[in-house]
This record gives C-alpha cells, sequence and structure tokens, in this order.
C-alpha cells in the first residue's frame, strides 16, 4: 500500500503545483475550520450557534473539546499515526457524541465529515487533478477512524445502558425494601 505521506505532485495551491500532503499542510487552518463547521452543523441550529462562537473552554467544553481533539487527529493523520496513536482524541469527540441524542451513525459522522471538508477546500481553490492513489490512501486512513469511531461509540453507549441499569436495580431494590418496611409495620399493628 501507497503510503499517503509520500508526495506526489496533487494540484495547485497559490500558482504552485504540490504534493497532497502539503496540500493538506498549506490547507490546514481552512480544513480545520470546515470540518468543525460541519461537526457544528450536526447539533440544531441553537446549539450549533453558540458552539461555533463561543471560544471560552469553561462556557463551552463541547465545542472546545471538538475543536482541540480534531485538530490532534488531523495532525496525527498527517504525521502517518497509527490508529491506536488516534484513539485518544477520537475517544474524547465520540464521548461526547455517545451521551447525546445522536443515532450511531449520527455519532460517528464527525470523522467521514473529513473527506468533506477536504473536497470542499479543493474545490474553492479550484484542485481538479488528483493523485487518485493518495486519496484512495487518506480515505482509507479516515475510514479506518472512522470505524474505530465506532467501536469506541459502541464501548460508551454500553456503558451508558449499564449505569442505567445499575440505577434500575438500585430502585428496585428501595422500592423492595419499602415495600418490606411497610408490610412488616402493618403486620406489627
Amino acid at each position: 500500500m501507497t503510503n499517503w505521506t509520500d508526495v506526489v505532485a496533487y494540484g495547485q495551491v497559490d500558482g504552485v503545483r504540490v504534493g497532497f500532503k502539503e496540500f493538506l499542510i498549506e490547507k490546514e487552518t481552512s480544513i480545520l475550520h470546515r470540518w468543525l463547521h460541519l461537526i457544528l452543523e450536526t447539533y440544531s441550529g441553537e446549539a450549533s450557534r453558540f458552539m461555533g462562537h463561543e471560544k471560552d473552554p469553561f462556557i463551552n467544553p463541547v465545542g472546545s473539546t471538538i475543536a482541540t481533539e480534531i485538530e490532534a487527529l488531523y495532525g496525527g493523520l498527517l504525521q502517518g499515526k497509527e490508529m491506536d496513536r488516534l484513539s485518544g482524541p477520537l475517544d474524547k469527540i465520540i464521548q461526547i457524541r455517545a451521551v447525546q441524542d445522536f443515532s450511531p451513525s449520527g455519532a460517528v459522522a464527525v470523522i467521514p465529515l473529513l473527506k468533506k471538508a477536504i473536497r470542499q477546500e479543493m474545490e474553492r481553490i479550484g484542485i481538479t487533478d488528483t493523485s487518485m492513489a493518495e486519496w484512495v490512501d487518506f480515505e482509507s486512513k479516515v475510514d479506518q477512524l472512522t470505524l474505530t469511531a465506532f467501536d469506541i461509540y459502541a464501548k460508551y453507549r454500553e456503558r451508558i445502558y449499564e449505569v442505567r441499569m445499575n440505577e434500575v436495580k438500585k430502585d428496585r431494590d428501595r422500592a423492595i425494601k419499602i415495600l418490606e418496611r411497610t408490610a412488616s409495620k402493618w403486620q406489627r399493628e
């Protein structure tokens, strides 16, 4: 498999022919901004606006965490890190989305949105001459990341289910104790 980080003539950025990795590095800020915007669009209008405008991490911990962690994921992909080294930032993003009101596909959809953000940036600057091998290798990495995200999502949903079941059991045990005390009290009277 071709290493997607190898430089192959890819397209032009600001009139200079560059490789795919150079394009991703040169346009990192723009791509990350697009990716964050696409992620925030998955939230309701009011939540999306709030997370997009409020930069204080104490007031907006969700938006701040997502912005920080997608930057770490992107940097890790550019550095060619292995999937297990990318699981930390991915875990933080998916943990947030697992407790929110997203379907499983909606929760992990944030990862493939990176491909869309890159395509939008390529279109914006007019890149049409692409190295198919590099793009396919990059997409494969993002797809692997998406599958890992689904595994993480399933792990957190399982934890949530276990917590809920434990709460139901505690409630049941409390109700039984109350019934037993009430029954005992009636029997004495």
